[in-house]
């Protein structure tokens, strides 16, 4: 019996070869459940919009060590990702798509869906935004949200830095920090240090 890719591994192809362990370990699985758990440092944006933006999608408010789970449920080529910072879940589902040919990620968060390209450089995972919808509807990809996105292995150890903003409501969220398997220690590991991007 032929063992199904994980999503992941479906998009980049070739490339997932070449990402780092502890960015495969995160990704690997293509049915059943995993648990990963870790520590993030949260900023939120200060204006009107970024913080009725945040709120209506769920994002989790402003912490400088905040323990965090991320449970992954995946089946049939979907992953759903239930996170959890702290006392605040966001839930969002993942699955394969593609636009001119070229193989992406679709992110739903509630009614948008994000088109992601995985682009791996070096020690890092890239997700670079190519398109993005509200209920089915195309929307200008200048007003996409942007930011720096990427996955990260420092010293074995998965890193994630997340950044979420929009011309129109400048810094929605900006969460960044590491994860390991549920089972393995999660405290101090280099405390905050472990936490500071370079």
């Amino acid at each position: 019996m032929v063992q199904k890719q994980s999503l992941y591994r479906q998009i980049l192809g070739r490339q997932w070869n070449h990402l780092p362990a502890s960015i495969r370990a995160l990704h690997h699985l293509s049915e059943g459940h995993a648990t990963f758990r870790g520590r993030a440092v949260i900023e939120r944006g200060s204006s009107i919009g970024a913080r009725l933006v945040a709120s209506m999608l769920g994002f989790p408010g402003a912490g400088a060590d905040v323990p965090v789970e991320i449970h992954f449920a995946c089946s049939s080529g979907r992953e759903v990702w239930t996170r959890r910072f702290g006392g605040k879940v966001l839930r969002s589902s993942q699955r394969k798509a593609e636009r001119r040919n070229e193989p992406l990620l679709a992110e739903d968060f509630g009614p948008f869906r994000v088109l992601c390209a995985l682009e791996p450089a070096e020690n890092r995972l890239h997700l670079s935004v190519r398109a993005w919808s509200f209920l089915g509807l195309p929307l200008p990809l200048l007003l996409a949200p942007g930011g720096r996105t990427f996955e990260e292995d420092r010293d074995g150890l998965f890193h994630f830095h997340v950044e979420v903003a929009s011309p129109l409501t400048g810094l929605i969220v900006r969460y960044r920090g590491w994860l390991r398997p549920a089972g393995e220690p999660t405290a101090d590991l280099g405390g905050r240090k472990a936490l500071v991007d370079e």
